[in-house]
């Protein structure tokens, strides 16, 4: 049994180690950022840094445990398809959506779960959700 055991171990350390050399997730690039929206507040702004530009810009702060598999896979894909779906640094380019921006925000379903666990300061308050939702609102309204 206690052979097994280390065996098993030992499997796991190895396969943690091989997916190490997996090349995706460790290419971290921040794009020049184009231009970003004229923000109604600099709290507006604020709110928006603590849980949306991480992903949702060009100005990604990208974390120490974002360079180790399998959770900089995670990272990558978040950050890419944050990105593609809505970036505040290519203001102007494609059109905005802002009742759907709102509505993910106001269901809770944005910042997603996965960032959260590892940035708590991302959590609003209810209060602080509705100035964010409002003051996107108007700032995206532009």
């Amino acid at each position: 049994m206690k052979r097994t055991i280390i065996i098993i171990i030992v499997g796991l350390v190895a396969l943690f180690l091989l997916i190490q050399l997996i090349p995706y997730g460790h290419q971290h690039t921040n794009p020049p950022v184009v231009a970003e929206p004229s923000w109604d507040s600099p709290q507006t702004r604020a709110l928006a840094a603590r849980a949306c530009l991480d992903c949702h810009s060009n100005t990604t702060i990208w974390p120490w445990y974002s360079n180790i598999a399998p959770i900089s896979w995670l990272v990558q894909h978040d950050v890419d398809e944050g990105r593609q779906r809505f970036n505040f640094s290519v203001w102007g380019q494609r059109r905005q959506e802002t009742d759907e921006i709102s509505r993910l925000i106001d269901n809770g379903e944005m910042p997603p779960f996965q960032f959260l666990i590892l940035h708590p300061d991302a959590r609003f308050t209810e209060s602080e959700k509705q100035r964010l939702i409002q003051g996107l609102q108007v700032t995206l309204g532009q």
